[in-house]
C-alpha cells in the first residue's frame, strides 16, 4: 500500500499573515486568529486516487480530546460537531490547496495538524505541522471582537505606548516598549499559561479552559506577579533593590520576559504597578486581547473594602503606621475588551485586570476581569473583585491625628479626592485621554451618592450621615472604629497652602512657601512643625529628609507666609533612586482643630534630547545622538546609557558614560538599523547611582525598505 506522499506543506505564510493581522510577530511559524479560514497546499509526490477520503485532525494541549475542545475531526466540505471545516480547492496537478476554518470559540494556543487518509481499508496519519491559534478583534463571531479599526491597530497591533505617571496635578508621560511581535514573546505569552497553578493542577481542563478571555485574562494577572506560583516580576516597594533592577529603570516588556523564560522561569526581580500592567498588556496583546494601560491618580488601596481609607499622623505630621490602607499618589493596571456572557450584555466592553499583587482574590494574588460598567453603577457583588477596584477609585480619604496620650480625633485636611484624571494614551496618538467617566458619574452628582449608597449597602456597610460603620467583624479593632467615626473634622479657622516657588530640578534646592490665612477676626497664635520624606509613589515614608518647627502670630483675618528651602544636600541621599518628597505642616491653635497641610513634590527630570542623524528606513544603519547633562554639582561616574524601542532594536543596548564633571554635558552616539516599518518608540534611559534614571522618548517614522 502506496500511502500518499508529501514532498512537502507550504503554510502559505505570507498571504495567511495579512489576512490575519498577524504579519507583525518575528516568528516563521503559521500564526492565526480564530474564526477565520486560512489556506495551505500540499506538494504531492504521489498522486491521489479517486476513492481516497480526508479526514483532518487538529489538536492542542498535552491530551487533547473531542469533549474537551481540545481536538478536532473533521472531513471535507462538511462541518464537524466541533465548528472545525476543510474544503478543497481548485489546484496545479501535483498540489492539493485546502482552506481550513477554525470556530469563533476555539481554544487559542499552539496546535498540531493531521491529515488522516482512508485508502479502501488502509489508514494512513501524515503530520503536516504546527500552528499557533489566537484570539481574533476581527471576527464579529469572537468574544474579543472589536468593531473599530483603528482601535484594534491601538490596543492590539501597536507594540509600544504610554504609562501616565506622577502627581494629579504633574502628570508625566512614561514611555513603554510592549514588544508583543519581538522574537520569542509570543512563545513565552504561552509559556505564561502554561506556567499557572490551573495548568499545573488539571493540564487538561486549563487548556480546554483557554477559549474563554474572562478565563485567560484571570490567569495572566495571578501569573504576571510571582506571589503564588513564580510568575514573571517579583513586586518589591520597600528598602533597596541591590539584588535585582529598581521598577523605574524598565523602559519594557520584552527584557523583563525574556529574563524569565531564559532564566528558567525565575521570577524577575523587581516590579512595582506600571511593570505587571505593562508586562500583563504585552502578553495579553499577543494573544490577541484587545488591551491598554490604565493609571488612576489617589488610587485608594482599601484592605477591608470598607470604602474608607483612614490615615493616621503624630502631632509632628509623621505618618504612623497603624493601618494597612494607603492612598498612591497613582496606580497602574489593565483593561481589556471582551464580552461578559458570565454577567449578561450590559456589562460587555472593557475589563478591569489588575496584576500588582495587593490582595489575595479566591486565594490567590489575582484581580479581575471586573467590568467598568459594574463599577460605574456600583455593582461590587458581581465577579472578579469589582468591589476592590470600585474602593479603589471611591474610598473616602479620613485624617486622623494621634497624640502622646492616646487620644486620637479627625484632622481636617482638604479631603484628597480618590480616583481622580483616570487616564490612559489616545488612540493614534500620545495624549492623554481622560476616562474617569467610565468609572463613575460626576462627582458630587445625585447619581454618584446613589450609587455609592448602593455599594455601601451590597458590602454590608452601615452609612451614618457622613461617617460608615462596618458591621462585619474587622481584622484589627482600632479606636476610632469603636468611636464608630462619630465626629467629622471640625473646621479649623484658618486655611493653610504649600506653594512651591519654581519646578525643582534635581541637584537644585527646593524652595517652598507656606501661605496660613486667620478665617476669623481673632488674633491667634500658631504651632508649625514641617516635616519632609522622601516618598515612594505610594506615598509610603521612605526617609527623613527635614524637620522644623515655627510659631507664628496672626492677626484679624492676616495672611503670612513662611518660607523654607530644602537643600539638594539635605535630600541628596534620600532621593538616589526616585525623586518624590512629601512635605506636610501640622498647624496647631491652642484651643481649636488642628489643620494638616500636604504637598506632593516630584522632582523634574534634567533635559535630555535624542536626535536621529538621518532618514529612517527599514535595513538601513542611521545614528542616533542623544544629549544629556549632570544635574549635580560634583562629579558623576560610572552611568550607563541604555536605548531599546521594538522594530529599531533587537536587543537592549547598553553604553558606558565614565564621567562627567559637575552641570558637564554630555553627548553619545549609537547606531540603529531598523526591521520594522511604521510609527516606532526609540527610549533612551540614563542609568546613574547618584540620581534617579533620566528617561526620553522619540517617536520615528520608519519607511519601508
Amino acid at each position: 500500500f502506496l500511502a500518499l506522499k508529501i514532498a512537502n506543506v507550504n503554510w502559505q505564510s505570507k498571504l495567511n499573515k495579512a489576512a490575519h493581522h498577524t504579519s507583525d510577530y518575528s516568528s516563521t511559524e503559521a500564526i492565526f486568529r480564530r474564526g477565520q479560514a486560512f489556506n495551505i497546499t500540499l506538494n504531492l509526490q504521489t498522486t491521489v486516487q479517486s476513492g481516497d477520503n480526508f479526514t483532518f485532525i487538529a489538536s492542542t494541549g498535552p491530551s487533547p480530546a473531542e469533549s474537551q475542545q481540545t481536538k478536532a475531526i473533521f472531513n471535507l466540505s462538511e462541518e464537524g460537531a466541533s465548528g472545525w471545516n476543510a474544503t478543497q480547492e481548485p489546484s496545479e496537478p501535483g498540489c492539493m490547496n485546502f482552506t481550513i476554518f477554525s470556530p469563533a470559540n476555539a481554544v487559542i494556543g499552539r496546535y498540531k495538524l493531521k491529515l488522516q487518509i482512508v485508502s479502501g481499508n488502509k489508514v494512513s496519519s501524515i503530520l503536516l505541522g504546527q500552528f499557533v491559534l489566537l484570539f481574533n478583534p476581527w471576527c464579529p463571531n469572537d468574544d474579543v471582537y472589536m468593531a473599530n479599526e483603528k482601535e484594534r491597530q491601538e490596543y492590539v497591533l501597536n507594540d509600544s505606548g504610554i504609562i501616565f505617571q506622577g502627581l494629579e496635578k504633574y502628570i508625566q508621560q512614561e514611555a513603554w516598549n510592549y514588544g508583543q511581535f519581538e522574537e520569542d514573546i509570543l512563545d513565552i505569552s504561552l509559556a505564561v499559561l502554561d506556567r499557572s497553578l490551573n495548568h499545573r493542577q488539571d493540564p487538561a481542563v486549563d487548556v480546554s479552559n483557554r477559549n474563554n478571555p474572562i478565563y485567560v485574562s484571570r490567569v495572566i494577572s495571578a501569573m504576571v506577579n510571582s506571589n503564588d506560583e513564580k510568575g514573571v516580576v517579583e513586586g518589591k516597594w520597600n528598602g533597596k533593590y541591590y539584588s535585582g533592577t529598581n521598577p523605574l529603570q524598565w523602559s519594557g516588556s520584552v527584557t523583563i520576559l525574556r529574563k524569565w523564560y531564559r532564566g528558567r522561569y525565575k521570577p524577575v526581580r523587581y516590579g512595582q504597578c506600571w511593570v505587571f500592567a505593562g508586562v500583563t498588556c504585552t502578553v495579553l496583546r499577543s494573544l490577541g486581547i484587545p488591551t491598554r494601560v490604565i493609571t488612576n491618580f489617589n488610587s485608594a488601596h482599601d484592605r477591608n473594602i470598607n470604602l474608607s481609607i483612614d490615615k493616621y499622623v503624630d502631632i509632628s505630621g509623621k505618618t504612623l503606621h497603624l493601618t494597612e490602607d494607603s492612598v498612591w499618589n497613582f496606580h497602574v493596571w489593565n483593561e481589556s475588551w471582551f464580552i461578559r456572557r458570565d454577567l449578561g450584555s450590559f456589562y460587555d466592553g472593557w475589563q478591569v485586570l489588575d496584576a500588582t499583587p495587593q490582595e489575595r482574590s479566591k486565594g490567590i494574588y489575582q484581580c479581575g476581569p471586573a467590568s467598568t460598567r459594574a463599577i460605574k453603577e456600583g455593582d461590587v457583588n458581581l465577579d472578579y473583585d469589582s468591589s476592590f477596584v470600585f474602593a479603589a477609585v471611591n474610598a473616602d480619604y479620613v485624617t486622623w491625628i494621634c497624640y502622646s496620650n492616646k487620644r486620637k480625633e479627625r484632622i481636617y485636611s482638604d479631603t484628597r479626592k480618590i480616583g481622580k484624571f483616570i487616564s490612559t494614551k489616545a488612540v493614534g496618538t500620545n495624549s492623554r485621554v481622560d476616562v474617569t467617566a467610565n468609572y463613575k458619574y460626576p462627582e458630587g452628582s445625585l447619581k454618584e451618592r446613589q450609587v455609592y449608597k448602593k455599594a455601601l449597602k451590597l458590602l454590608r456597610v452601615r452609612s451614618t450621615g457622613k461617617t460608615t460603620k462596618i458591621t462585619r467583624p474587622r481584622r484589627r479593632s482600632s479606636a476610632a472604629w469603636r468611636q464608630n467615626m462619630t465626629q467629622p473634622a471640625q473646621k479649623p479657622s484658618i486655611s493653610g497652602k504649600l506653594i512651591l516657588d519654581a519646578s525643582p530640578i534635581i541637584g537644585q534646592d527646593i524652595l517652598l512657601t507656606l501661605a496660613l490665612r486667620n478665617l476669623i477676626s481673632d488674633f491667634k497664635t500658631i504651632k508649625v512643625k514641617l516635616r519632609a520624606s522622601a516618598i515612594l509613589y505610594t506615598r509610603k515614608p521612605k526617609a527623613e529628609i527635614l524637620q522644623l518647627s515655627r510659631s507664628i502670630k496672626l492677626g484679624s483675618e492676616e495672611v503670612k507666609e513662611i518660607s523654607f528651602k530644602i537643600s539638594y544636600s539635605q535630600y541628596k541621599n534620600s532621593l538616589m533612586d526616585d525623586r518624590k518628597i512629601l512635605v506636610t505642616a501640622v498647624c496647631d491653635t491652642k484651643q481649636e482643630a488642628s489643620l494638616l497641610v500636604e504637598k506632593d513634590i516630584v522632582l523634574q527630570d534634567p533635559f535630555l534630547t535624542i536626535k536621529v542623524l538621518g532618514p529612517t528606513v527599514v535595513h538601513k544603519a542611521v545614528n542616533v545622538q542623544v544629549t544629556f547633562t549632570n544635574p549635580l554639582s560634583e562629579v558623576v561616574t560610572d552611568c550607563v546609557l541604555r536605548a531599546e524601542g521594538s522594530g529599531l532594536l533587537k536587543e537592549q543596548l547598553r553604553i558606558n558614560v565614565a564621567r562627567m564633571a559637575p552641570m558637564e554635558s554630555s553627548t553619545v552616539q549609537f547606531e540603529i538599523i531598523p526591521y520594522k516599518s511604521g510609527t516606532r518608540q526609540l527610549q533612551v534611559d540614563l542609568v546613574c547611582i547618584h540620581f534617579s534614571d533620566i528617561k526620553g522618548f522619540v517617536m520615528l517614522d520608519v519607511a519601508p525598505a
